[in-house]
């Protein structure tokens, strides 16, 4: 096991738009956030020989470039942050872990669930290597403080989970039609896109799923395009109710048309002994009640949270959406280091998609899924 004081990867980050630029201050933010070596930012690739020049000095990278491929290959190179659209994720990630190298890939983890079980399998036949799926929302202070109490048994036996992740990005009609809502370039819609985030979720506080009932809906059938109206292929919205291997009951609902919803992940756990109620646009706090009291009691995150007072020691001090990604980075160099892989890497991710490619085929219909779910 390497010392993760000492061990400095070599990293490679390809892809420089919202979520690259996320990974970037990640990379740059986590010696000084937990004192572990800095690591080395090697190359920053894009498809703009422009931007990767100009962002590769604004993200502290030492060397700019094109050609991924060769980026992959490329041997000061030890760990490869994916963060391109959703078409590429596949061959990106395979290339890599063929090189040898470890893989932090943004979500969702492919466009299909025959992409993330090629993907799993290639994961699961290189132990050495480390994958790791960017679903930083998992790293909030508030969500894993909310995960131990229920761990612990705090609220008692979970009987129900009620969850919505809705945001409104696509609710405007004359919003142009773009390769995100295709099958062929996008995948699925507003499950890859947000719903998966819940699913995590759900997964991390309620267990394996064993059965889903869903049906979707497309609200703006038709966008323009340059060369006139294009058909919608996925997803605007999708509603589901799970069956949990416990035997608890859960409902689900996810929306990218959702008028005045910029980040509502928000759900309730209700247990025999009280409740928990979280919602991301409000990140740092929870809502707790337990038998007994009148109402719900509000915790705000504090030191007393690891992850919190790596940032700061002050309470109420607010913890923000890049600082997750931050942790998110610790975690990936602690497993890379020899350390326990908190993941989810590829093998969870494959749970995740396997549950949102089941919720995409119900049409109203139950599907099983293992218990391994």
């Amino acid at each position: 096991m390497s010392n993760p004081s000492t061990y400095s990867p070599g990293v490679a980050l390809i892809g420089t738009g919202f979520m690259g630029k996320c990974h970037a201050m990640a990379w740059n933010n986590v010696a000084t956030a937990y004192g572990v070596a800095r690591p080395r930012l090697e190359i920053l690739c894009d498809v703009s020989a422009a931007e990767a020049e100009t962002n590769a000095a604004a993200f502290g990278f030492a060397r700019p470039a094109r050609d991924w491929r060769a980026v992959i290959e490329d041997p000061a190179v030890d760990v490869v942050s994916i963060t391109t659209p959703n078409g590429l994720h596949r061959p990106m990630a395979e290339a890599a872990l063929e090189a040898g190298k470890h893989v932090w890939l943004e979500k969702p983890m492919a466009l299909t669930l025959e992409d993330a079980e090629a993907m799993a399998d290639l994961a699961r036949s290189r132990p050495d290597q480390v994958t790791m799926l960017g679903y930083n929302y998992l790293r909030s202070p508030a969500f894993r403080a909310a995960q131990a109490m229920i761990a612990s048994g705090e609220i008692g036996t979970p009987h129900t989970f009620r969850g919505v992740y809705d945001e409104d990005y696509n609710a405007d009609p004359g919003l142009p039609w773009s390769w995100r809502m295709t099958h062929q370039q996008g995948g699925l819609g507003a499950l890859g896109d947000l719903g998966c985030h819940l699913v995590s979720h759900l997964l991390a506080l309620m267990g394996p799923v064993q059965e889903v009932t869903a049906m979707t809906a497309v609200a703006i059938p038709e966008r323009l395009s340059d060369d006139g109206p294009r058909a919608v292929e996925n997803e605007d919205s999708a509603l589901a109710l799970l069956r949990f291997a416990s035997g608890a009951q859960g409902s689900f609902a996810t929306s990218r048309v959702a008028r005045g919803r910029k980040c509502r992940l928000q759900w309730e756990v209700h247990g025999s002994d009280g409740s928990i109620v979280f919602d991301q646009e409000n990140m740092n706090e929870l809502w707790v009640h337990r038998t007994g009291d009148a109402g719900f009691t509000r915790h705000l995150t504090g030191p007393e949270q690891p992850e919190f007072a790596a940032f700061c020691p002050a309470p109420g001090h607010n913890f923000g959406f890049n600082e997750q990604k931050v942790v998110e980075a610790r975690d990936l160099l602690a497993a890379i280091a020899g350390g326990p892989n908190v993941g989810p890497d590829f093998e969870a991710g494959l749970q995740i998609e396997r549950i949102i490619h089941a919720m995409a085929a119900s049409n109203g219909r139950p599907v099983t899924l293992g218990v391994n779910i």
